[in-house]
Formats: structure tokens, C-alpha cells, sequence
């Protein structure tokens, strides 16, 4: 199942299972091979973005994605998602209404993606047809993922993504924004501060202590860095 992931600039984390880290807003995108299903963890800034992506997975392992998992309703995160013709969407219960085409398109130009194509992506916007409540656990085929919505924190609609040990490589969570390596963790108008350490601590209960922890922006991390951001937070939210 392990492919040469650094060939198309990605890191390998696992058996199967690696992360890009996009250019520009340093946002993560992970990719989960089972023996027929190949999941994506959020899709990239522009239409552009999630083309190159779908093209990187095809090339990876030679199918198409046929799950996309999206971390929280931000657009460097969602917008590439209309490349992936034919994939299963999945989001935190709720992400559907906080996904609004204006402000996503007025987020992304303010941040610097060109106005037409956060226009095209903005216009072409796909929202999720499964939402998760709680817990879900995806098949690929010899391998489950678990998807978790652990928030609300840095959004109101956060999901992570658990890929269990397997094959020598360790537990692997793809913690979406809640987590941040490469700065400071980004607090927006719809982050929840008083309940974003308890989201922490509901990732830390997915992982344990050996996890690979993978931020929405930044290096991986292990459970040390997760439990000081939480009492960071903590101290920065009052809670």
C-alpha cells in the first residue's frame, strides 16, 4: 500500500497514509488509502488547488478519491472541493449552513485569492451530504477511519479524522484547525473559545498519548504540544 509520497511533495505519516502542506496558507490536506476507498481531509483554497490534489491521489494510488472529509467550514480548507466529481462529502453536523457562498468568497479574496477564482470555487461550492453527529466510521476497504465531530472551538463545526495503528505506524489524527504548529491558533468570529480546550481533550481521548497529531497548519505534533495549546487556550479563554 506505501507509495512514494514525497515524490509529489507530500510526507508519509503511516502505512497508507500521508498529508501535503499547501502553499500560501500552509493548510493541510490528508489522504487515507484503504484497499478500494481513498479518503481526503479537506480539499484547499481554490478550484485549482483541489485539481492538483485530485490529481496527486489519482497519481499516488491510482483511483479516485472516494471520500472527502471536510475539518471546518473555512475556505482554505473547503473550496477545492468541486474538483472531486462523484466523492462523498462528509462534515460536523451543521457545517452545511455555516458553508455561505458570500462570506467564503469575501474570506478568500481578503486573504488574497484572486477574485475570480474564488468566485469560480465560491459559485461551484459543494456541501456535504453526510453529517456527522458524534461519531462515524468509514470503510475503505482492510482499513476504518473514524470520523469524530470533537467541537465546537476554533469553528462551530469541527471534525476530526482517526486512522487506528496499523502496520507498525502509529495512530494518526488529523486534527483540522483546532490544532496549529506554525503560529499562534486563529481565533474568528465563529470560534468558541470557552469550549476549544474540551474539543482538545476530546482529541487527545482519540489519540492517546503515542498519536500522531496532525494540525490544520504546521508540522506534526505529539500529544505534549496538544495538551500545552489546550492550556493555552484555556488561559486565553477563561475556561
Amino acid at each position: 500500500m506505501d507509495v512514494n509520497w514525497e515524490e509529489f511533495g507530500w510526507e508519509r505519516l503511516g502505512d497508507g497514509v500521508g498529508r501535503r502542506r499547501l502553499p500560501v496558507w500552509d493548510a493541510t490536506a490528508g489522504l487515507v488509502s484503504g484497499e478500494h476507498g481513498l479518503l481526503l481531509y479537506d480539499t484547499g483554497a481554490t478550484l485549482q488547488e483541489g485539481a492538483e490534489l485530485r490529481t496527486q491521489a489519482e497519481a499516488l494510488f491510482g483511483r479516485r478519491v472516494t471520500h472527502i472529509a471536510l475539518s471546518h467550514p473555512h475556505f482554505d480548507h473547503v473550496l477545492g472541493t468541486a474538483a472531486f466529481a462523484g466523492a462523498e462529502v462528509f462534515g460536523a453536523v451543521g457545517i452545511e449552513r455555516a458553508l455561505d457562498r458570500d462570506e467564503l468568497r469575501s474570506d478568500a479574496t481578503r486573504q488574497g485569492v484572486p477574485d475570480d477564482a474564488a468566485a469560480e470555487a465560491a459559485d461551484l461550492l459543494v456541501r456535504p451530504q453526510h453529517m456527522v453527529c458524534g461519531e462515524w466510521t468509514l470503510d475503505l476497504g482492510g482499513r476504518q477511519v473514524l470520523l469524530a465531530n470533537v467541537g465546537p472551538g476554533h469553528s462551530g463545526h469541527d471534525l476530526a479524522v482517526l486512522v487506528p495503528a496499523s502496520g507498525g505506524s502509529p495512530e494518526i489524527v488529523f486534527c483540522g484547525d483546532l490544532v496549529e504548529e506554525s503560529g499562534e491558533p486563529q481565533a474568528g468570529p465563529d470560534a468558541v473559545g470557552s469550549r476549544w480546550p474540551a474539543a482538545l481533550d476530546r482529541l487527545l481521548s482519540l489519540g492517546g498519548e503515542d498519536a500522531v497529531y496532525v494540525p490544520g497548519h504546521g508540522s506534526v505534533v505529539d500529544a505534549a504540544f496538544v495538551r500545552a495549546q489546550r492550556d493555552q487556550l484555556a488561559a486565553r479563554f477563561g475556561s
